[in-house]
């Protein structure tokens, strides 16, 4: 789906700059889960919005597959729904932007409801959703155009531990039905691990690859998975290799 060249961010200050991101490489395949994990401000978002177009990287390149810009969607830690705007309303917005006709609005919209178990809450207002409820409003928005690549920065970061489990599983679901490529920032190993085909590691600011780990857990996986040797053994070793990180740095 997309290569990562030697990418590299600064931003400028009154210093010598705040180098956020140096010179990272990586492909993403298509249909692939692909997690990135790292301690905080090591440019994790900072990569998404590079991925996104909406940053331009101060060194290095995206290259997209045939040189094509895919059609891209992408879910924020905050669900940043329309509070004027109704559940069906907000997640038919980025079709109306597209000039998509109401029938076929309604007819996409209906469909990404369904898929991440809104029905029924078609006409209820953002500040009458639970906070899971919402996020599965904007899970919804993003998937509404049927997107080729799928960004989501730590999306559940805000959620309590059980509804945040329960929004993994859904989107582990939702990916095994869709299979759009997907890159998931996020600070949780387990996350990372349960939803993923391969999570990158990266050091502190500037950061940097330092670990590339292919998780080789049968799907669809289900959440005792987590309790297996397999799953707690690629845990540890990505938690060693963080703590690995982060102690060099000091």
């Amino acid at each position: 789906m997309l290569s990562v060249r030697n990418l590299s961010v600064v931003f400028p200050n009154d210093n010598d700059g705040l180098h956020v991101l140096e010179s990272v490489s990586f492909d993403v395949m298509p249909r692939e889960f692909l997690a990135v994990i790292g301690p905080s401000g090591c440019g994790k978002s900072t990569l998404l919005r590079v991925l996104t177009s909406l940053l331009k990287p101060t060194a290095g390149e995206v290259i997209f597959w045939n040189n094509l810009q895919p059609r891209v969607g992408i879910v924020f830690q905050d669900a940043t729904l329309v509070p004027w705007r109704t559940v069906l309303q907000n997640i038919m917005l980025p079709l109306e932007v597209l000039g998509i006709g109401e029938k076929d609005r309604l007819t996409q919209a209906q469909t990404v409801i369904d898929l991440v178990d809104l029905s029924g809450f078609e006409h209820s207002w953002p500040h009458e959703l639970s906070g899971g409820m919402a996020q599965r409003v904007a899970v919804a928005r993003a998937l509404t155009y049927d997107p080729d690549l799928l960004l989501l920065d730590e999306p559940f970061a805000s959620l309590d531990t059980l509804t945040r489990d329960h929004m993994g599983s859904d989107l582990s679901r939702i990916w095994q039905t869709r299979r759009m490529t997907v890159v998931l920032v996020t600070h949780s190993i387990n996350e990372a691990l349960f939803l993923a085909d391969r999570v990158l590691v990266l050091s502190p600011r500037p950061g940097n690859v330092q670990l590339d780990v292919k998780v080789d857990l049968p799907r669809p996986r289900e959440d005792f998975v987590t309790y297996t040797p397999e799953f707690v053994n690629m845990a540890r070793k990505l938690k060693e290799s963080l703590d690995m990180e982060l102690h060099s740095y000091r």
